[in-house]
């Protein structure tokens, strides 16, 4: 009877746990969405950049005003938030998360402020309100209507 080559298998076993492993990390944080990127340029007829840019400006204004779990679960249902955050436009030297919070220490509100990251993508300001019902029925349809609320109640 031969016996088989054990050491073999299990080489290629870790081998492939670890190609799954990094590959689906690779994949989880970096790259945007193409579903919800795809969703916006179609809707909205916009380009890729700005798609990405005008969504990951939002994600920030939401980012800075939901508690850190609740974040993490509009996070959870969107692929790519990574990306989609450090895409979103730098303004006044700063980082956008930096405007976003100054703005919010204003009286105007968050969403009046995003009109400048929005118009350093080429797009105007009455996009922005264009963009919320897109990306909440994306957040709905990943990851349900409670994380659906929690982003629409932070982009209110």
């Amino acid at each position: 009877m031969v016996k088989p080559n054990l050491n073999g298998i299990r080489i290629f076993c870790i081998f492939l746990c670890l190609f799954g492993f990094f590959g689906l990390a690779a994949g989880q944080g970096g790259s945007p969405s193409p579903e919800l990127v795809g969703m916006l340029t179609k809707e909205l007829n916009v380009t890729q950049d700005q798609a990405t840019g005008g969504a990951g400006a939002l994600f920030g204004l939401a980012k800075s005003r939901l508690k850190p779990e609740e974040f993490s679960q509009v996070s959870d249902a969107v692929p790519g938030m990574d990306g989609f955050l450090k895409a979103a436009p730098k303004q006044g030297g700063g980082s956008a998360m930096g405007s976003l919070g100054s703005a919010l220490s204003g009286g105007s509100g968050g969403l009046a402020s995003l009109a400048g990251a929005f118009g350093s993508l080429g797009l105007s300001p009455d996009m922005v309100s264009k963009f919320i019902p897109v990306i909440t029925q994306f957040v709905q349809s990943k990851g349900g209507a409670n994380v659906a609320s929690l982003l629409m109640g932070a982009l209110k």
